[in-house]
């Protein structure tokens, strides 16, 4: 694709791509649960949240919680402690199922019944870049209409899709100076 960067960084820019930091929204927007896995309360509200009923258990599974009901049992008393690994794979099935859950939502507040979503590109930091290589990159605003296959692919956790989802339905609407916004320090927008 043109003006895709190939050497990001090379003169001392420094930023992200556009569509991890909007992914970085999405997830701050999804409301994960705040306190640490590694504490007590941590781990019990996302065994409950993965617990709950029959439907959030055999979303836990599909997402790779594969512990028996007898262990989360014991792990919801007390009487046992999750393993590091298992600390991971009840973390990693809790954001996966809270991403399929919230993306609904989501999808339906940032498209607003075709009215789409304000969104903010903060351009690279390029304060370590020499005077003569710098390039004038500013703030840009500009509405987003279509967020389908941008929440699909973030519920799904697919980058790559991410990535061409949102150059093809956000990035791309900057008009020529498209590529000057691949890499940034911050996107917002609220939901």
């Amino acid at each position: 694709m043109p003006e895709r960067n190939i050497e990001f960084g090379k003169y001392g820019a420094s930023g992200i791509k556009g569509y991890e930091a909007a992914a970085r929204r999405l997830d701050a927007l999804a409301g994960f649960i705040a306190t640490p896995i590694t504490t007590r309360r941590g781990l019990l509200a996302r065994l409950h949240y993965l617990t709950r009923t029959p439907h959030a258990r055999q979303a836990a599974r599909q997402a790779g919680l594969t512990v028996t009901d007898r262990t989360l049992k014991a792990w919801l008393e007390g009487r046992r402690n999750p393993l590091r690994k298992n600390l991971q794979n009840v973390e990693a099935a809790y954001r996966a199922v809270r991403r399929h859950n919230v993306a609904r939502y989501l999808l339906a507040r940032l498209n607003r019944q075709g009215r789409g979503t304000r969104v903010e590109f903060h351009p690279l930091n390029q304060s370590q870049v020499d005077g003569p290589r710098q390039r004038v990159v500013t703030y840009r605003t500009l509405n987003v209409r279509h967020w389908d296959r941008i929440v699909e692919a973030w519920a799904a956790e697919d980058e790559a899709a991410l990535d061409e989802a949102w150059v093809s339905d956000a990035t791309v609407d900057l008009g020529s100076e498209w590529g000057q916004y691949e890499y940034v320090t911050n996107i917002g927008f609220a939901a």
